[in-house]
């Protein structure tokens, strides 16, 4: 659909630029720290938003979070249940002790609540910006349209301005949204592929999420088992990035290129730990399995 703004005054475009820029997401919040969101600090480079994806994993870590939030809330009513009987007949050590427990579920339940708030609080403020950038996308179209006057001209300098900052206030907010995600401990549990592994056989499993790197090796055992030198790697969730896991054999001073393949995380935001089986080669015959705990 297509709109003439040839007839829009030079002081109303005036006012929306000054009210798009008022809008500012950094003047507004009290959330800026340069330790926390280092990809933001002076001279970093502003990347270009994603509100697609960022509407995905926001969505995730809600659901993710409000799990959390239900599972303590189940044991918080279990305990205070258990709490009421003891009262009546019951040690006073015990009696203090399922009371000290209740009270440890009770803080980390209000922990939870603040977290949820803080997200939903940053994705609000995110798609306030979302939306002011698609308008000051539109606007500038609209005037690229209309006659060339000193007036119009005046309107897109200030309205390319205004793009420019809410991109960087998206950013900013992605970088702060980053902090929330908690982390993904990846645990090794091997390779699964029948007559494909061979004992003698020696891997090397090598797992990227953006600058996170895990390199690891392993071989298979005469009895079929399988010895890796490390098990385990904390990876910080990344708004961008997915995994990449890359396999190779390795014989003698040679290597032999397996597979790549890339996994998406945004399944890994839930309460229980996730068995991840990735096929490495494209028909299948050997497999990657790790355990996610986020």
């Amino acid at each position: 659909r297509s709109c003439s703004f040839t007839g829009f005054s030079t002081v109303q475009s005036r006012k929306l630029a000054k009210s798009l820029s008022r809008s500012s997401v950094r003047s507004r919040m009290s959330l800026k720290s340069p330790k926390a969101y280092s990809s933001l600090q002076k001279g970093a480079v502003i990347w270009d938003p994603k509100p697609l994806q960022v509407k995905k994993i926001f969505e995730a870590l809600k659901k993710g979070l409000n799990e959390y939030l239900e599972a303590h809330q189940a044991e918080l009513d279990y305990l205070s249940g258990r709490h009421k009987d003891t009262k009546r007949n019951s040690r006073l050590a015990f009696y203090y002790d399922l009371d000290k427990q209740i009270r440890s579920v009770e803080r980390y339940i209000r922990k939870l609540e603040f977290h949820i708030s803080k997200v939903e609080e940053l994705y609000e403020a995110y798609c306030i910006q979302c939306r002011l950038r698609d308008g000051a996308t539109n606007m500038k179209h609209a005037f690229s349209l209309s006659p060339s006057t000193k007036a119009s001209r005046e309107s897109l300098v200030e309205l390319y301005k205004n793009f420019q900052g809410c991109t960087e206030d998206m950013c900013f907010i992605e970088g702060a949204l980053e902090v929330h995600l908690g982390e993904f401990h990846l645990k090794m549990k091997g390779l699964v592929g029948f007559a494909r592994l061979c004992p003698g056989d020696q891997y090397e499993v090598f797992v990227r999420l953006g600058r996170q790197k895990w390199r690891l090796k392993g071989k298979i055992e005469t009895d079929d088992s399988q010895t890796w030198d490390e098990e385990e790697k904390i990876f910080i969730p990344n708004l961008h990035e997915q995994f990449e896991i890359k396999v190779t054999e390795l014989r003698g001073l040679a290597t032999i290129l397996v597979g790549v393949v890339t996994c998406d995380s945004i399944n890994f935001f839930t309460t229980k730990p996730q068995a991840i089986i990735v096929d490495i080669t494209e028909l299948g015959t050997i497999k990657l399995q790790l355990e996610v705990l986020w």
